[in-house]
């Protein structure tokens, strides 16, 4: 059985969801979700290739900004319906907002905070709109 047929792609519409943590630090940078083939090119190339919803295609993370995410291992969880990957991030930062991580912001007395500081420009990056 191939590792595509272990993994249960169609609990949630052919997509599984994909949190990318850091291998040195343990950080968790982002969340993203994988189809089949996503899944096939990174375990390929040992480059992570994600499936971008809003895009309707695999996105190959850092096409734009050159923050790839190199793979270091890849784990499944206990129901088969979630994937880990433990990666090196190239460039310092997997937000496409300029933080190392999305997860940038905290929740304080209700409130959120941004509790980090970006690594890079994204107006530079991408141009004015994707750093909304």
């Amino acid at each position: 059985m191939s590792l595509q047929d272990q993994i249960d792609f169609d609990k949630q519409g052919g997509l599984v969801p994909v949190i990318a943590q850091d291998d040195e630090t343990g950080d968790i940078l982002m969340l993203a979700y994988m189809n089949p083939e996503a899944l096939d090119e990174s375990l390929r190339t040992g480059r992570v290739c994600y499936y971008s919803r809003s895009r309707d295609r695999l996105w190959r993370k850092g096409e734009e900004s050159g923050h790839v995410q190199r793979i270091h291992s890849v784990y499944v969880d206990c129901d088969s319906d979630t994937i880990l990957v433990r990666v090196t991030q190239v460039g310092g930062a997997a937000c496409h907002k300029g933080y190392k991580s999305c997860f940038y912001r905290k929740v304080e007395d209700g409130e959120l905070s941004v509790v980090a500081e970006p690594v890079f420009d994204p107006a530079k990056v991408y141009g004015s709109g994707k750093s909304k």
